[in-house]
């Protein structure tokens, strides 16, 4: 079972650097065990220009009849014979996508502390496999991977026997995927339709599974066209399962629609009701409070740190005190979703002379957000890792300095108030923490303190009197004395 991944370089970004994204050095041949057979990682090629990696996975089929015990089509063969003569050890399947989350575990994840900026970035990409099980032809190949935004999807078929043909073609093609993708989104597509395209897994399909389908199909599976069958087939036809991944595919795909959290899909979902008296989604408090903030700050130049799909940048755009108005995401795709809700390219010259979108992570320092009156980190400082939340708080509030930034997160303690909201589950499936009241003033005090500024509070939508309000605010206003950051940010 055979797959490899390719890239090429420039000057400023040498192929070299899959070593790293992927963890594992193109000068060394390496070696992992897995449950049925052996997994081997080496390079066939490693410069500059360009740079292969390859997995080769060696199966050992006595293991997996030991192992299988019925369990899947892999395991539960037709016959007797089948349990000794199939494809398994060949040709793409569950056993190779376990294999890409074991050896590849931190790429999947999306975690690299050499080149954190290249892990966001999207870069030139081949993935082939030369034998992958088809039970649905070239076509479906063709309807699974091309949404996904791959240049070019090829699924070649494989010939029966090529000394007879005659006898037609095999259920068997090439893949080759070709275009640029963040190196993480390709793992998890691979992740999730390998066994999807075979039809089959090896193994049991437990209710965990479908925590392991929405991870690796966040951010591309809840607006899939063939979202159904994917599901269907992941969890191997399980239907319990099946309607369980779809209810929670359609609450991200509700939450997607319009850059909401899972707080505001019942919001969302109240809004299609005829009722007279409709409550105001959440989402919408939240835009209303940081405008009516941003205008009492006196602001007129205006940065979106993590602006997403452009909704508070639409909203800013429509008050002429805004004169400047800057949104900044990491996600090329947001922006360009940004770009088409704004109708930029329909936009007249003064208008759109007052909006800037451009793509920049948060996490480093960039000159270019520097002199603004005000910056707005709604719901934002919630999607990064804990770790990284110290390279933010410099890039922002140490080096950019704005007169005012305003922060919103989630508030962890309202979560019980959401009837949709599983017990213990996070708002968003990208969200690496919430905090409740306490933590959040905790955090937002360190940082006014430590940068000079002041902070004050405020509650977004309904202030509970047991758990608070849904959304909590913070408002930073540099204050006029000088501190030993602000010097060291203005000497860098």
């Amino acid at each position: 079972m055979f797959l490899t991944i390719s890239t090429t370089g420039s000057l400023a970004r040498p192929a070299t650097d899959l070593g790293f994204l992927l963890h594992k050095h193109p000068d060394k041949a390496q070696t992992f065990s897995t449950a049925h057979g052996t997994a081997h990682v080496f390079y066939p090629e490693a410069t500059a220009e360009r740079c292969t990696s390859a997995l080769l996975l060696e199966v050992d089929p006595v293991a997996l009849v030991r192992r299988g015990k019925g369990k899947g089509r892999g395991g539960a063969p037709d016959s007797a014979l089948a349990q000794y003569v199939n494809d398994r050890p060949y040709a793409a399947s569950s056993l190779l996508a376990v294999a890409l989350s074991t050896v590849f575990k931190s790429a999947l994840r999306g975690v690299c502390a050499a080149l954190p900026e290249r892990v966001e970035a999207p870069m030139p990409l081949r993935i082939e496999v030369p034998a992958l099980p088809a039970r649905g032809g070239p076509e479906l190949v063709r309807k699974l991977f091309g949404p996904l935004g791959w240049a070019s999807v090829t699924a070649e078929p494989v010939a029966l026997d090529e000394r007879f043909p005659e006898w037609g073609e095999s259920r068997y093609v090439r893949l080759v995927l070709e275009g640029e993708l963040r190196l993480a989104d390709a793992l998890r597509q691979l992740y999730v339709l390998l066994p999807v395209l075979d039809d089959a897994k090896h193994y049991w399909v437990a209710p965990d599974e479908v925590d392991k389908l929405l991870r690796a199909g966040e951010g591309w599976l809840a607006a899939h066209p063939e979202q159904q069958l994917i599901t269907s087939r992941y969890l191997s036809r399980r239907w319990g399962l099946t309607r369980q991944a779809m209810e929670r595919l359609e609450l991200v795909r509700l939450a997607e629609a319009d850059d909401l959290d899972v707080e505001d899909v019942d919001n969302a979902v109240d809004e299609t009701t005829d009722t007279e008296d409709k409550p105001v989604p959440l989402a919408v408090q939240r835009r209303d409070a940081i405008l009516d903030t941003l205008r009492a700050a006196g602001a007129s130049r205006v940065l979106d740190l993590g602006c997403g799909q452009g909704q508070l940048v639409q909203a800013l755009l429509k008050d002429v005190r805004f004169t400047e108005i800057v949104g900044v995401d990491v996600s090329v795709r947001a922006l360009t979703i940004a770009g088409r809700r704004l109708k930029l390219d329909q936009m007249g010259e003064r208008q759109a002379a007052r909006i800037t979108l451009t793509q920049g992570s948060l996490t480093y320092t960039d000159k270019r957000l520097g002199g603004y009156d005000a910056a707005v980190l709604s719901e934002v400082i919630e999607h990064l890792d804990l770790p990284r939340l110290p390279a933010l708080e410099y890039a922002v509030f140490g080096s950019a300095r704005p007169q005012t930034v305003v922060v919103t997160t989630p508030n962890v303690e309202y979560n019980v108030r959401w009837e949709t909201l599983p017990a213990g589950h996070v708002r968003h499936g990208d969200h690496r923490f919430e905090w409740t009241r306490a933590e959040f003033r905790a955090w937002a005090d360190q940082v006014a303190a430590r940068y000079g500024y002041g902070v004050t509070y405020a509650p977004v939508g309904p202030d509970d009197p047991e758990v608070g309000p849904p959304t909590q605010l913070a408002v930073f206003t540099k204050t006029k004395t000088k501190t030993n950051s602000e010097k060291e940010a203005k000497a860098a």
